[in-house]
């Protein structure tokens, strides 16, 4: 007789999200952010202020108007452009309120942060 074990099912965040590999700081210019998002071949970026706090996520999508470079590009930095901001997931939040939240704010990755605002984790809906 063997017997399995099944691992819990997920009841927080922090058994679903994982580990923020690219990430950003939110001075960095357009030009740099578009040039690290097609080198990576991702779909977004994590976004970190000047104290290393998340200050949102960058996908393809909020850098597709800014596809053609020009002076303006190479000028603005991340921080001045529309991006997916705070409020973020927090790891102790239930999985299916998670999940109802990216629905309803259209997300289908949401960055999940400590309580001092640092990243910890992307949750993929």
């Amino acid at each position: 007789m063997t017997l399995t074990l099944e691992p819990p099912a997920a009841t927080a965040v922090r058994d679903l999200m994982t580990h923020p590999e690219l990430q950003i700081s939110d001075d960095v210019m357009l030009d740099v952010a578009i040039h690290i998002l097609h080198g990576s071949g991702a779909d977004h970026l994590l976004v970190r202020d000047d104290d290393g706090r998340c200050a949102g996520l960058l996908t393809r999508r909020h850098l597709a108007p800014f596809q053609a470079r020009s002076r303006t590009t190479a000028r603005t930095p991340v921080r001045d452009i529309v991006l997916d901001r705070a409020p973020f997931a927090t790891p102790d939040m239930p999985v299916a309120t998670a999940a109802a939240a990216m629905r309803a704010r259209d997300l289908v990755v949401w960055p999940v942060v400590d309580h001092d605002g640092h990243a910890v984790g992307l949750l993929t809906l």
